[in-house]
């Protein structure tokens, strides 16, 4: 890629970033170790590329709400079956037998570490959240591990002395603790969730819980803005996977409106020009940028 089409790939995303001026506001209230959250993946990239000009999408961790009240409860058995379903149903791929054969010990730390990564710039935060869900839902591993947290700090490139030391901090405990009291405060007691402000208007935020068809998450926002709202354009697949790196087909299928069969022939060309590998996971493809 030429420094033209570099120039090209950051106006395709410049605008998903959080920005003052932007006149709505989105709270996506997830916890790492959901599949529903992971699942919900797909229309997020979708919403930030067509109409991320419109909102800051701010990320609440919600993890004492799901994880550790399930792990609490349920049986690894019944906990398995859960995730194997929802893996089925969305094609985000997560492998339920974790919780039979590596079973997440301290559920809470995963949810700490996110805050700890935040704690070095919003955009580490979601990196890493982002990398988790990965390690977690694609390669089983358990990531209530302290070992395995500090790994995934240095693969997304964090400071991880930094993220050490604030892993056992009082300050990402606090910050947690804080996303836990918007989560109480704003009643919400199932994730996914998401909750829709307008900075204009002092009202209650519109809330949609669970995962829907992505026109219905188009209409809130244009509800809100109170007028008919025109997508971005979006941006030529090579684009899209250098800027995210690793994607799910299911990802690639819901931005760019393909079906599965339509996705792997347009991957298979990147593939032979060694732009990018597919890895096959338990329940479908993923694709890893190689340049």
């Amino acid at each position: 890629m030429n420094n033209h089409e570099e120039k090209n790939a950051s106006l395709f995303f410049s605008h998903c970033s959080g920005h003052p001026d932007k006149p709505l506001e989105i709270y996506m209230f997830v916890d790492p170790l959901s599949p529903e959250c992971w699942a919900l993946e797909p229309i997020i990239k979708k919403l930030q590329i067509e109409y991320g000009r419109l909102f800051t999408l701010k990320h609440i961790i919600s993890g004492r709400l799901a994880t550790l009240n399930i792990a609490k409860r349920k049986k690894p058995e019944s906990l398995a079956q859960a995730w194997e379903k929802t893996a089925s149903r969305t094609g985000m791929s997560c492998d339920g037998n974790i919780w039979i054969d590596n079973p997440l010990s301290k559920p809470f730390t995963a949810s700490l570490a996110i805050k700890s990564a935040e704690l070095q710039g919003r955009k580490a935060g979601i990196r890493y959240l982002r990398k988790l869900q990965e390690q977690l839902f694609i390669e089983s591993k358990n990531i209530s591990e302290e070992n395995m947290l500090i790994k995934i700090a240095r693969d997304v490139g964090l400071d991880v002395t930094e993220f050490q030391k604030d892993l056992h901090s009082e300050s990402a405990a606090k910050a947690l603790q804080c996303d836990l009291k918007v989560t109480s405060e704003m009643d919400v007691h199932e994730i996914p969730t998401l909750a829709f402000f307008s900075k204009d208007v002092e009202e209650e935020g519109l809330k949609i819980t669970g995962i829907y068809s992505y026109d219905l998450y188009v209409h809130v926002l244009e509800e809100l803005i109170g007028d008919a709202i025109k997508p971005s354009h979006t941006p030529p697949i090579e684009i899209f996977l250098k800027h995210y790196q690793f994607v799910a087909s299911t990802e690639i299928a819901t931005v760019y409106n393909l079906t599965l069969t339509e996705v792997e022939k347009e991957l298979k060309k990147l593939v032979l020009s060694q732009t990018v590998e597919r890895v096959q996971a338990k329940h479908g493809t993923f694709w890893r940028y190689l340049r």
